[in-house]
């Protein structure tokens, strides 16, 4: 099967790609131009016209992509045209009519070059990461993982397990041989070093989920402290609704800002207060449950009446900035004990150390994200995996009895299985749906 799809954006543009991949590629070029195949990967002007009434379409590039040297290893073609709709859509329509060519779905150009071992699964990845980043920072850490580093730290962890299975099933594929001890310690010394490794990787504060997702910011405090006026002042422009009434916002209202390149998700909370009001209470344990999973909380609470006694100390104290805002109307000094806490005093009303406010959360973000280490997790999938790994890897080491060896076998298999699927080198199709479909349809 054939398939072909719009490789840029929707709506209309100068410049449009018809991405077109498999056997029936250099049939549909030659239908749609009354002409051979042009050389391959050279740009060449070429009249495309209705296959039935030879009606010209529009002039455009062909460039021709012989497999398996090809993005999807098969043969393969794109048609730049006018990025016209109507264009678009009367060239899709007469490639629909050429037998065993169907619309492409969702990321299945990256499947296929994935299926036909152009790509592994985490480049894969990496590629729909590089097509969605909105910051510089997402773009770079797109690109690191393209270029292979976390492959190939995954892989050879998983090579040294394999090479450790091989000895461990040999030992039970000739029982009568006896496995020196040294050869005994020798495998559980290096298996021990693989956990202790995958360990380390997995003490990296999630920072490539972070950068990957959001840097999740929870304004949270009592109502009518400027909660939503702190959002809005934030975010430039109206994300919520001000007003004087108790209780204004209810749910949880988000903002996607790009703050010095690092991508962040700021959410308005619900005023934390005693309410009968139903709606409210959930809208208040919401608050606090989104404050509890943000990595920086913004306590935001009126100078006039600063009541902390609805958050707890945890909370308080861990990743968090007490906002003070109607600063202007302070008379006053600070309580000492509200001096403890990492604070700034603000007045979004006279726009007062705004600037101040921005640079605190601009160094925790600095604090959180800059690592000298490489980042090589950057999804929950490649985390879940590596854990599993880790759980079978300490029961194969809990394993000291030789008696134990079909058993400790297993845990290794098991182990070097989840390793494996985070490269893609084992039959994962349950997997590849949820990742591709998460593509546009063009990739």
């Amino acid at each position: 099967m054939t398939i072909y799809a719009l490789s840029t954006g929707p709506g209309t543009s100068g410049v449009a790609i018809i991405r077109i991949s498999g056997s029936e590629s250099s049939k549909v070029i030659k239908l749609l131009t009354n002409k051979e195949i042009p050389k391959p990967r050279m740009a060449t002007l070429r009249k495309i016209n209705n296959i039935n009434t030879s009606e010209l379409i529009d002039e455009g590039i062909i460039i021709w992509f012989p497999g398996p040297e090809s993005y999807t290893g098969e043969d393969m073609a794109e048609i730049h045209i006018h990025g016209g709709k109507a264009v678009i859509l009367a060239l899709q329509n007469e490639i629909s009519k050429i037998k065993n060519c169907r619309l492409a779905e969702p990321g299945e150009f990256t499947k296929l070059a994935f299926q036909n071992g152009k790509i592994n699964l985490i480049k894969a990845e990496s590629i729909a990461d590089l097509i969605s980043a909105e910051t510089e920072i997402q773009r770079l850490q797109a690109i690191k993982i393209m270029r292979g580093k976390s492959s190939a730290k995954f892989n050879e962890l998983r090579e040294k397990l394999l090479k450790l299975l091989s000895f461990v099933e040999a030992k039970i594929d000739f029982p009568e041989e006896e496995l020196p001890e040294k050869n005994l310690k020798k495998i559980k010394q290096d298996s021990s070093d693989v956990l202790n490794e995958i360990q380390k990787i997995l003490n990296d504060q999630k920072v490539g989920e972070i950068i990957r997702e959001g840097f999740k910011i929870a304004i949270i405090g009592p109502t009518n402290a400027g909660k939503s006026s702190l959002l809005n002042n934030l975010s430039n422009r109206e994300v919520a609704i001000v007003s004087e009434i108790a209780g204004t916002t209810r749910d949880v209202i988000e903002a996607h800002l790009n703050i010095d390149g690092y991508p962040v998700i700021v959410s308005d909370t619900a005023g934390i207060r005693d309410s009968k009001d139903e709606i409210e209470k959930k809208g208040v344990k919401l608050s606090l449950k989104k404050a509890e999973n943000a990595d920086l909380r913004l306590i935001v609470v009126d100078a006039k009446n600063i009541d902390l006694s609805g958050f707890s100390h945890d909370l308080l104290k861990k990743d968090t900035i007490l906002v003070v805002n109607k600063s202007d109307l302070l008379k006053e000094k600070l309580d000492t004990k509200i001096l403890k806490f990492n604070h700034v005093l603000i007045s979004l009303k006279d726009n007062l150390n705004i600037d101040v406010l921005i640079s605190k959360i601009k160094n925790n973000l600095k604090n959180k994200l800059i690592t000298e280490e490489d980042i090589l997790i950057t999804r929950e999938r490649h985390r879940q995996h590596l854990v599993q790994c880790c759980d079978h890897l300490k029961n194969f080491l809990d394993k000291n009895d030789k008696k134990d060896f079909d058993k400790g076998a297993e845990d290794l298999r098991l182990a070097t299985r989840h390793l494996g699927m985070i490269v893609g080198k084992v039959d994962v199709e349950e997997i590849l749906g949820s990742i591709f479909n998460d593509f546009c349809i063009g990739k």
